[in-house]
């Protein structure tokens, strides 16, 4: 796998592009939308698109909440032009393109990039007509008709040369087609892409995206929409380099990862050398550098696409009975569905990405039962599968389907989100952001509708806030560190300002969502459950103050409820449960005999990110790209930093109802980490072991000789939580019997304590104490299956009975041949057992004097209670036998 150092090596290191893409002046952090505007070259009282385009003769609005138009044909903004990037304007998502671009070698497309045009100095562009320089003013050129395509031309200063500050750029809308553009501007003064070289190189980019995603990729469709991977990504950027010679960063993928718009970067630096698109323009020591307000203006211009929606009354306050639920196939839409099925009578249609409604279904089912959850006929009589595309005008469905789809449905559940700490707001705006957008407009056709939203408590990183109250205002959106909280942000935002048009819009936060306390499933590129892991595997942490986080099961149900109650529409809810702090952590940990030592942040990423690398650990790549990442890891520094999470409204609810509080964090947190155990293998450390000496004889089937027998056994844990959440511990060792094989036999396998938590087998008076499953290989290469049972009787031999196993061996796929007894040597059992303990000597020596004294009780616990079960049944058959004898008595 490259690494990015490997990616990045022929980039100039001085230049952090991805932070720079993303960097937010500080003094424009509270600025209302006419002074961004302004300070993009866009004047409060002036059309966006000059004298020539076709609005300019309608007055412009100047109120800052309104000061953004939204087309009511389109998706997206006709927003303000971004001080260095191609963003400016949006296509229609129905922009279709009907000349198919030529492929070309990209070696050859890269050096026609390198032209110089002086079409803007007399206002004319591939032969179409642009806004051209002005010397008396530096207003913003509009959209003009650029090569059959709308784009923004140059901004121009009182000197009639470009502006750099105020360039723009034509952008396809993630749902567009090509355009036919013949010339792009790009982000240098001085440098025009030909628009053909950009088509060009991006089918390029393109096709070698297709080979790493799931789906298609086209030109304009975002790589990770398709189903592409952070791990696909590495992948993809090296084989960038490495085929087509194009050098782009990681984070530059992540940040928009469109090929048209990858293509437009690097031509544009390999043009000049330097600049990329989306980037502001390296500032000198006379100059400093413009305020970076990419992602803010199309922020807000996104905001504004609420503004056209109709004024509606509020909805028929009576419980849903035909739910519209999006994001069904995620982790948490996966359990809230299952939810809405058991604690009401609604049916509810599941939008699903895929070709056709069939193949929603396989996918729908393919989900559930991936998180552990049921599947039935009676689920699927309930649910309507339905293939769509949130990211997409009327979520993908024709005119009819939608219009049916608004007549039927009387509630909208939104948990469908594109969750990922790498991508940059334009990625991720079109699940996130257009998304609710549609999902409110649907909310107001045919007849009022309550939409339901997932947001979450992302939206207040960065926030100065002492505690995070539902009601309290969310950071400000220049503070938010990544795409991410700032699509969860502008999701909330958009949804107020639908509420302001009559819509009933509920939201719901929930903070880190853990494991579910009964099945353990979890998700596994869950960012908390990525660090759980590297926990395990390294017993290191970052220091942080609190964890906001909650189990599924919980997260869901109260969520359900909410969507189910009309009188608690309308509201904001924390679905988080009593914060965690770092005290609590190492007290848990400590008591498991972990031995978790708490790092700075930067020490902890650098040697997670290293020893990750070292060992490479496929099942934390995910977590290792996000720490990686300078841009992510602003992310994860305030995580760091947040503070307690209030749920006030949520718990009231939740009390009203009769609702269970949260899982405790143990036994939710242990059953997680038990189903984490495998990503930290037992190793030389093991978190515990002792060795285990059996020898007695087995007989084959049908004889009466005896071979003797012997096995030396070690068993190991990984961690605490195989223990306590699994009771199950690991075997090695070797095997000697003659009647097997000349030689040892390698033996390896598990060991559990309290099979079927003791129950007796079919047609067994004796109840198990535990079971061995072993597998047996000979130097030959031979296999063999050992299945054995220690086993508790109503008798007064318990040591003995603690110490024998009752064993069945045969060959791989046959039938047992041998049957027999073995037993532990009584004068082995204490220096074994119990003094031969041995703690990983990583750990303090007083967390090791801790963990073996609790594993001495758990285990002594366990054989105890084994040990009295068949003295309890014994019991209670006299007793009812008794009764039987007095009823039979009186008769």
């Amino acid at each position: 796998m490259t690494s990015q150092d490997d990616v990045t090596t022929a980039r100039n290191p001085t230049v952090d592009r991805r932070a720079r893409g993303e960097s937010i002046d500080s003094g424009a952090a509270g600025m209302d939308v006419a002074a961004l505007l302004a300070r993009v070259g866009v004047h409060s009282g002036e059309p966006l698109g000059g004298a020539d385009h076709p609005d300019a003769a309608v007055p412009r609005r100047t109120d800052s909440a309104e000061a953004i138009e939204y087309s009511r044909d389109t998706m997206d903004a006709v927003g303000p032009r971004r001080t260095d990037s191609a963003e400016a304007i949006e296509h229609s998502r129905d922009t279709t393109d009907t000349a198919a671009p030529r492929r070309t070698d990209v070696a050859a497309a890269i050096g026609h990039s390198t032209d110089i045009t002086e079409a803007a100095a007399s206002g004319h562009i591939g032969g179409n007509e642009a806004v051209g320089p002005s010397a008396d003013t530096a207003r913003t050129a509009g959209p003009g008709r650029i090569g059959g395509a709308e784009a923004v031309g140059l901004a121009v200063g009182p000197s009639g040369t470009a502006d750099p500050s105020r360039l723009g750029e034509t952008e396809a809308d993630e749902q567009s087609d090509t355009s036919d553009a013949a010339w792009r501007t790009t982000s240098s003064p001085n440098v025009h892409v030909r628009a053909a070289d950009v088509d060009e190189v991006a089918e390029e980019i393109a096709a070698l995206a297709d080979r790493f995603a799931a789906s298609a990729v086209g030109v304009d469709t975002d790589f990770f929409d398709a189903g592409g991977t952070s791990i696909a990504a590495v992948e993809f950027v090296a084989a960038l380099a490495r085929e087509l010679d194009i050098h782009l960063d990681l984070d530059t993928v992540f940040f928009d990862a469109r090929p048209r718009r990858l293509a437009q970067r690097w031509l544009a630096e390999k043009a000049d050398g330097s600049v990329a698109l989306l980037e502001p323009v390296e500032s000198s020591a006379e100059s400093p550098a413009p305020a970076d307000t990419d992602d803010l203006a199309l922020l807000f211009a996104d905001l504004a696409g609420a503004d056209r929606l109709p004024v509606v009354a509020a909805p028929e306050s009576v419980v849903p009975r035909r739910i519209l639920l999006t994001g069904a196939t995620g982790f948490l839409g996966s359990h809230l569905l299952l939810d809405l099925l058991r604690h009401s009578d609604a049916h509810v249609v599941c939008l699903v990405r895929a070709d056709d409604d069939a193949a929603a279904a396989h996918r729908l089912e393919h989900a559930l039962r991936g998180y552990a959850l049921p599947w039935s006929r009676e689920i699927l009589r309930r649910v309507t599968p339905l293939a769509g595309d949130l990211r997409r005008p009327r979520l993908g469905l024709t005119a009819a389907r939608w219009d049916t789809l608004a007549a039927e449905i009387d509630a909208i559940v939104n948990a469908g989100a594109a969750v990922d700490f790498l991508r940059g707001y334009p990625s991720l705006r079109g699940t996130n952001v257009h998304g609710p957008l549609t999902l409110a407009e649907l909310a107001c056709a045919t007849r009022s509708k309550p939409l339901h939203h997932i947001s979450s408590l992302a939206v207040f990183n960065g926030s100065t806030a002492t505690t995070l109250a539902e009601d309290a205002p969310t950071a400000n959106v220049a503070a938010l560190p990544i795409g991410y909280d700032r699509s969860k942000w502008a999701a909330e935002a958009l949804l107020r300002r639908a509420g302001e048009h009559g819509v009933t819009v509920t939201v719901l936060r929930p903070g880190g969502i853990g494991g579910h306390p009964e099945t353990g499933a979890h998700n596994p590129r869950d960012l908390n459950t990525g660090i759980t892991a590297a926990l395990l595997r390294f017993r290191t942490v970052p220091g942080f103050r609190y964890l906001n986080a909650a189990p599924v099961d919980w997260v869901s149900r109260v969520a359900a409820q909410i969507v189910l109650t009309p009188d608690a529409w309308g509201q904001t809810y924390h679905l988080t449960g009593p914060p965690t702090s770092l005290d609590q952590i190492m007290a848990e940990t400590t008591l498991g005999g972990m031995g978790v030592r708490v790092q700075d942040w930067a020490r902890w990423c650098a040697d997670v990110v290293r020893a990750i690398e070292d060992e490479a650990i496929t099942e934390l790549e995910p977590l290792a790209q996000v720490l990686r990442s300078p841009v992510a890891r602003r992310q994860l520094t305030a995580m760091v930093d947040t503070p307690p999470a209030t749920a006030t409204r949520t718990e009231a609810f939740a009390a009203a109802h009769g609702l269970p509080a949260p899982s405790s964090a143990g036994p939710a947190r242990a059953r997680m980490l038990a189903a984490l155990a495998a990503v930290a293998p037992a190793g030389d450390h093991p978190y515990l072991r002792f060795h285990e000496t059996l020898s007695g004889t087995v007989t084959r089937t049908g004889e009466s000789v005896s071979f003797p027998c012997e096995l030396r056994l070690t068993l190991s844990v990984a961690n605490s939580a195989q223990v306590f959440a699994a009771r199950t511990l690991d075997v090695t060792g070797e095997l000697t019997c003659p009647a097997l094989h000349d030689e040892p036999l390698r033996v390896d396998g598990t060991a559990t304590v309290r099979p079927h938590e003791g129950i007796p087998l079919p047609d067994e008076l004796r109840h198990p104490i535990m079971r061995y499953q072993l597998t047996l290989r000979d130097p030959a290469g031979g296999t063999w299956w050992w299945t054995g049972h220690k086993f508790a009787a109503a008798r007064r031999r318990f040591v003995r009975q603690l110490g024998t196993q009752v064993i069945e061996l045969g060959r791989v796929g046959e039938p047992g041949s041998y049957t027999g007894e073995v037993a532990v040597p009584m004068h082995t059992y204490l220096p074994d057992q119990i003094d031969g303990i041995e703690i990983d000597p990583r750990l303090p020596e007083r967390q090791r004097r801790l963990a073996k004294m609790l594993w001495l009780s758990w285990f002594g616990g366990q054989l105890g209670k084994s040990l009295m079960e068949p003295m309890l049944r014994v019991g209670i058959d006299l007793l009812d036998l008794r009764r039987a004898l007095r009823k039979e008595h009186r008769r």
